[in-house]
């Protein structure tokens, strides 16, 4: 699955401040209810913890991909985030995160929660993707940046 088939501008956001991992998570609770109908924020940020808990989602180079499966989501949600300062995530390689993708899916379908997954930390994994999204001004932008970019054309062909 694409980006442009989970993330929509509205679900993307720059600029975005927070002091501590848990107050991403939680931050990232309040969006995702408030733009993707039917989400209970609770119910998000207790997912997001509990994978935490199971080990950082911080995958290294500035880079997070939070996920978990819901029961009352309907089909996979993205959203973008572009930190105004890098929080410590507990990543594997030590560096504070900067980018976060979040990723929200169904409970059922567990094959392709990990596929997207999996293509996401393909993606993020390219320097070129990293550098033009860090360099991308504004919600508007960066929602651009991310759904048009040719390293995620590279991957889906």
């Amino acid at each position: 699955m694409r980006v442009r088939e989970l993330l929509t501008e509205d679900r993307t956001y720059d600029e975005v401040t927070v002091t501590s991992k848990k107050r991403l998570l939680d931050q990232i609770a309040q969006l995702a209810a408030a733009s993707c109908g039917g989400l209970n924020e609770q119910e998000v940020f207790d997912a997001l913890v509990a994978r935490e808990k199971l080990g950082s989602t911080g995958i290294g180079e500035g880079i997070a991909i939070p996920h978990c499966r819901l029961g009352h989501c309907d089909a996979a949600v993205g959203l973008l985030l572009k930190l105004a300062e890098p929080v410590d995530f507990d990543a594997v390689d030590g560096r504070p995160v900067d980018l976060v993708f979040v990723l929200l899916v169904p409970e059922q379908n567990p094959e392709q929660h990990l596929k997207t997954l999996s293509h996401l930390a393909n993606l993020f994994n390219d320097d070129d993707y990293r550098d033009d999204l860090r360099h991308a001004r504004g919600s508007h932008h960066l929602y651009q940046t991310a759904v048009e970019s040719e390293a995620e054309i590279r991957l889906a062909s």
